[in-house]
């Protein structure tokens, strides 16, 4: 496997997009599906998901802090048999697939899953549910495989269960940032296992850390001047723009 090799034009792009992601994590608790989908348009997808996994597991620390003593382990403790069963499925295509054919695919979810976002921006709040007995399995299962593939995307999942479990806002980004953590440790272990931390993977994550941490920590300062509902159509489009060279990959 070639080293890789990245012009002054394309580390400048990466710079920008860590930057852009982990402000919007660090002020809304978003911005990992957007900043993974921008980056791997320049850095191959196996490089990326293991050293994006690394920058989880950190970010989360980083903005966990104080409101650790908010989580909800009550409502994480009977998703987590369900997310390693989902984890050892993610682990199995991730290492059978080839990167163009991961790359293609998350164009894919990426494609649908805005395309949706901004769908869902223009309709009325409300719509289908899934049935009580079936939250915990099915968003577990999802959550870990689509979480271990992608390296991003599971937190859709994580909402999808947190908004069924009716939890208080502090509790619900609490909880939400602890079954981040604890799926990103998880899977990371996974990467060690079957050998896909490469030297690659480790320089990449080496070199976005410092860039993710001024991020958090601009973010955290910074508070959107525009609306929830214009920031979700922002990212919704933004997403779908970056969907477009996955597919063409």
């Amino acid at each position: 496997m070639e080293a890789l090799v990245l012009s002054p034009l394309e580390l400048a792009y990466c710079a920008v997009a860590l930057l852009f992601a982990y402000g919007l994590r660090g002020s809304t608790g978003f911005g990992g599906a957007l900043g993974m989908t921008m980056l791997v348009v320049v850095i191959p997808i196996k490089v990326m998901v293991p050293a994006w996994t690394l920058l989880s597991i950190a970010s989360s620390l980083a903005i966990l802090g104080h409101d650790r003593k908010h989580i909800a382990w009550r409502d994480v403790l009977p998703f987590l048999p369900w997310c390693m069963l989902g984890i050892a499925i993610g682990l199995y295509v991730f290492t059978t697939l080839d990167a163009r054919t991961l790359a293609q695919l998350l164009g894919v979810v990426v494609f649908v899953y805005s395309a949706h976002a901004l769908w869902s921006s223009f309709r009325p709040a409300g719509g289908w549910e899934l049935p009580e007995r079936l939250v915990v399995p099915l968003n577990g299962v999802a959550a870990g495989a689509t979480g271990t593939v992608f390296g991003t995307m599971a937190s859709i999942f994580f909402v999808m269960y947190l908004n069924a479990r009716k939890l208080a806002k502090s509790a619900f980004r609490a909880t939400m940032s602890a079954m981040l953590l604890s799926l990103a440790v998880v899977r990371g272990i996974g990467y060690w296992v079957v050998g896909e931390f490469t030297r690659d993977a480790l320089l990449v994550f080496a070199a976005a850390f410092p860039v993710m941490l001024v991020g958090i920590y601009a973010g955290n300062r910074i508070h959107l001047a525009i609306s929830e509902l214009t920031f979700k159509r922002v990212v919704g489009a933004t997403l779908l723009a970056c969907s477009v060279p996955l597919l063409l990959k």
